[in-house]
This record gives C-alpha cells, structure tokens and sequence, in this order.
C-alpha cells in the first residue's frame, strides 16, 4: 500500500494496490475457505506460485493488514496464515468475483473448476 494515503485517486485504486499482485486474490480466496492454511498447503492449492512470489506476496498482503502470519518456533518451523478482520471483509468481493467468473465461463460453455461460492 502507497506511504501516502491521501495519494490515490479512488478507493478502486486502493484496492488494487493491495490485492492487484499476481496471486494475491487467490491467497485470500484460499484463506477465506480454508480459515488457516500453512505455507506448504498454500503451495500445493497454487502450483503455478513459485513459493518465493507466493513467499513476497503474502508478505504483502500481511504488510497491508490483510492477513495473519502465525510462526511457531519448532523443529521443524511451522507457519500458518489466516485473514485478518480487514482480510475477512474482502470476503464478500471474493464471493461476488467467483459467482461473476462463473456466469463468464458458462457463457464461454467451460466447466468452472474447483469450489465456488457456497
């Protein structure tokens, strides 16, 4: 999110600043089905992430305030990630892009895959 708030033009560009990067909205559309997820599950939901732009988007997403990063000191290491409030209120954005993604597919007559809204 820019240093400056006061520097965006709408809100639309605010809420592409936070969730624009490449796969963000499925890193919260992932949390917001699963409540908590560890680094490893996350990868295995998003194959096409590398883990080190899946590792500097959640770090962009935590900056922002829009998710929780747990780590336990253990061995081995274990991190979990879940939404923060203003993560859970995204919520709803999440829900409306998937059903409007549908309608765009059923037009296109391909079979969406994977869990829509429920």
């Amino acid at each position: 999110m820019k240093t400056r708030p006061d520097a965006y033009h709408c809100p639309v560009e605010a809420t592409i600043d936070i969730v624009g990067g490449k796969h963000k909205v499925l890193i919260l559309w992932h949390l917001s089905k699963h409540g908590v997820l560890r680094f490893g599950e996350l990868q295995r939901l998003m194959p096409q992430a590398t883990p080190k732009m899946l590792t500097q988007q959640l770090r962009e997403l935590e900056a922002d305030g829009m998710l929780h990063r747990e780590l336990y000191h253990q061995v081995p290491p274990k991190t979990e990630y879940s939404l923060t409030e203003r993560g859970r209120s995204f919520t709803p954005v999440l829900n409306a892009m998937c059903v409007w993604g549908g309608e765009v597919l059923d037009e296109m007559g391909v079979e969406a895959r994977g869990k829509g809204v429920e």
